[in-house]
């Protein structure tokens, strides 16, 4: 019983974190319910059992991915006035794919209905967990056992992309002074400061 009220409760929270997600003319505001709507789906990824995936969804959705969102909304000089201008010259594409998007729904709720795909049996081997062990150590297994290599190659790929995107947006600054470290550090007292005694009157040379 508490369980069927956890669903309806996460469910109807999810849902109508999503309508305010649309339906909010703040960005800021959108990006905050975003946040709520991330929050209840973990709460609906546990109640099914699947905890890595509700974890997956704090730390990276919504301690990565929103954060980031909430941020650059917060700092950039949003013109709200503008929004609303590129809203009404976009609409009829928004409808568009609205359209297209509620075909493609009941096409797929049509499929489903009309019986499930008959997929393949599993091969027993090393990759096959039991029942009984939890999803997180399960998934670790297969990531460290059957699928290293892949997963390795993975982070590599997200390394090399991490990187060039650094290098890409690193360019050098123009009209102002480069740092020039050896300088600074070879810097003795006696040439930053220098006192003197103008008289009165008399300005100082620089």
């Amino acid at each position: 019983m508490i369980q069927l009220i956890a669903f309806y409760l996460f469910a109807s929270v999810v849902i109508a974190a999503g309508a305010m997600v649309i339906f909010s003319r703040n960005p800021v505001h959108s990006v905050l319910w975003l946040i709520v709507s991330f929050f209840s789906a973990a709460g609906l990824m546990v109640l099914v059992g699947a905890e890595f995936i509700a974890m997956l969804l704090v730390i990276v959705y919504v301690g990565a991915v929103a954060v980031l969102f909430l941020f650059v909304v917060m700092m950039l000089d949003v013109d709200f006035a503008e929004l609303r201008a590129g809203f009404a010259k976009n609409l009829p594409l928004g409808l568009l794919l609205a359209i297209i998007l509620v075909c493609e729904l009941i096409l797929g709720i049509g499929a489903y209905r009309a019986g499930a795909v008959e997929l393949g049996v599993p091969v027993a081997g090393p990759a096959t967990v039991s029942d009984q062990m939890p999803n997180i150590q399960a998934i670790g297994g297969l990531l460290y056992t059957k699928y290293i290599f892949l997963f390795e190659t993975a982070g590599l790929i997200l390394l090399v992309s991490m990187i060039g995107a650094i290098v890409l947006t690193h360019r050098p600054s123009t009209g102002t002074r480069g740092q020039n470290v050896g300088r600074q550090v070879r810097r003795r007292p006696q040439d930053a400061v220098r006192n003197t005694q103008p008289g009165v009157g008399e300005g100082v040379e620089l």
